[in-house]
């Protein structure tokens, strides 16, 4: 069930054509809020995902939002400051960021190219600063709050074996997140993160389309489930909402426990005679 938490905001979502962008961007429009889809190319087809999200619109009662969808590389500053303002021009302000883009790929450590690792940290987490640097900008110049959400991971923490370069990203989107948190919250600038587990996106087709690798992954999870797209999204509509109002610097673990430790749920290690 939704609500109307986000009537009037407006809201950026990177990475919104597919995947949990694509849920938060639908979940937004279902709260009430106005929302540019980026997307890097057509070949995630945009234009089904900006249908979605009007349908969810239209269907929620907010006929008169007016949703967009730009074409950008996050990587490319100039690029991301061209959305933006293209962005700001068609509503008139921005009231939300969520940084989601993001790519990844596997390669063990002593073979990494430096190009495949400038490559991820270029999308995931510079990517990501120059879209909250446009996005700051904006909210100080306009002289109102905003927020600004990064889509993080487990492997914020967590490491991540043969996938350094995302594990790298990740962990800085960890630490982006509360240094600017505490930048700029006596300017009314909310700044927080969530950090899915295991869901089930194209992200993660290598095990979510065959049956024996997604039980061998949902049994390293304690809820002993894959999460979907759409429970991560109500997390950030929480968090771009003023429910969220007072919380500032966070990275929300959205992980079904993967977090937890789960191998510690036997007591193996401390066995006694």
């Amino acid at each position: 069930m939704t609500t109307s938490r986000l009537s009037r905001r407006r809201a950026l979502v990177t990475g919104a054509a597919t995947g949990i962008g694509r849920a938060i961007a639908v979940r937004f429009a279902e709260e009430g809020a106005e929302v540019c889809l980026n997307h890097r190319d057509r070949s995630d087809d945009p234009d089904a995902a900006l249908a979605e999200v009007e349908a969810a619109s239209r269907k929620a009662g907010f006929t008169a939002a007016r949703h967009l969808a730009i074409a950008a590389d996050v990587a490319e500053r100039f690029q991301v400051e061209a959305m933006v303002a293209e962005a700001v021009a068609a509503w008139g302000g921005l009231d939300i960021l969520v940084n989601n883009a993001g790519i990844q790929s596997f390669a063990p450590s002593e073979d990494l190219a430096e190009a495949e690792l400038r490559r991820i940290l270029d999308v995931n987490l510079i990517g990501a600063w120059h879209c909250a640097q446009a996005a700051i900008r904006h909210f100080l110049a306009a002289g109102k709050p905003g927020v600004i959400l990064s889509n993080s991971s487990v492997h914020q923490i967590v490491p991540k074996p043969g996938y350094l370069p995302y594990s790298l990203s990740k962990a800085g989107l960890g630490n982006m997140t509360r240094t600017l948190a505490l930048e700029y919250a006596g300017r009314g600038i909310r700044v927080n993160a969530v950090a899915p587990g295991a869901i089930d996106t194209p992200l993660n087709r290598g095990w979510t389309g065959d049956p024996e690798k997604r039980r061998a992954v949902e049994s390293h999870i304690p809820m002993g489930r894959a999460g979907a797209p759409e429970e991560i999204a109500a997390v950030f509509a929480f968090l771009a909402s003023d429910e969220a109002s007072y919380i500032t610097g966070q990275t929300i673990y959205a992980c079904g426990g993967l977090t937890l430790f789960g191998e510690f749920r036997s007591d193996w290690s401390s066995q006694s005679d």
